[in-house]
């Protein structure tokens, strides 16, 4: 079964978008976007990974929507493998690419020593949940995850103007997770 489990690059790209967001439902467009791969190699993948019973999917409508199978015997295994083989960084990277973050990186003293137990992170999203999101990935990993959320409106006007706290946060050292900024 692990052979055949970690034979693709793909695959770990969908187990990973998967694995570290269980609650959420993903149609296979969606998935090939969010993975930046195409969407032939990723429907293949999927159908590998539903017959190991890894992946379930339902239909709704004219799309069928893909999630991590929580009732596998190995969901727990793999989450945690999943986790431990991104770290932190790629686990925020997951979880906030999937939630249609536009950009976001961590600052401040966690750059230097990874070892810390808290981490600043800065994001900038439209979406509802990500207070939710950060709170599921702090309880994993057992750090505290100090955030700032900005708009993306509100990021662009600061930007543009000039703000001095947001130039400030900018041209810190930086771990970039996703977006240009």
């Amino acid at each position: 079964m692990l052979e055949k489990l970690f034979t693709s690059g793909i695959r770990a790209d969908i187990m990973s978008l998967l694995f570290n967001n269980p609650e959420e439902k993903f149609y296979m467009r969606e998935i090939a976007r969010l993975t930046n791969k195409n969407a032939s190699g990723i429907k293949r993948e999927l159908d590998k990974l539903e017959k190991m019973d890894l992946v379930t999917s339902e239909k709704k409508g004219n799309l069928k929507y893909f999630k991590a199978n929580r009732n596998s015997s190995l969901f727990p295994e793999l989450k945690g493998l999943i986790a431990k083989s991104l770290g932190l960084p790629g686990a925020l990277k997951s979880v906030l690419t999937a939630s249609d973050t536009k950009a976001s990186f961590i600052y401040g003293p966690y750059v230097d020593d990874t070892n810390l137990p808290s981490l600043d992170l800065f994001v900038v999203s439209d979406s509802n949940n990500i207070d939710k999101i950060l709170g599921d990935i702090e309880k994993r990993f057992g750090r505290e995850i100090r955030h700032t959320i900005m708009n993306q409106a509100e990021y662009k006007t600061k930007k543009k103007s000039g703000d001095r706290n947001l130039k400030k946060l900018l041209n810190t050292k930086k771990i970039l997770l996703l977006g240009r900024l």
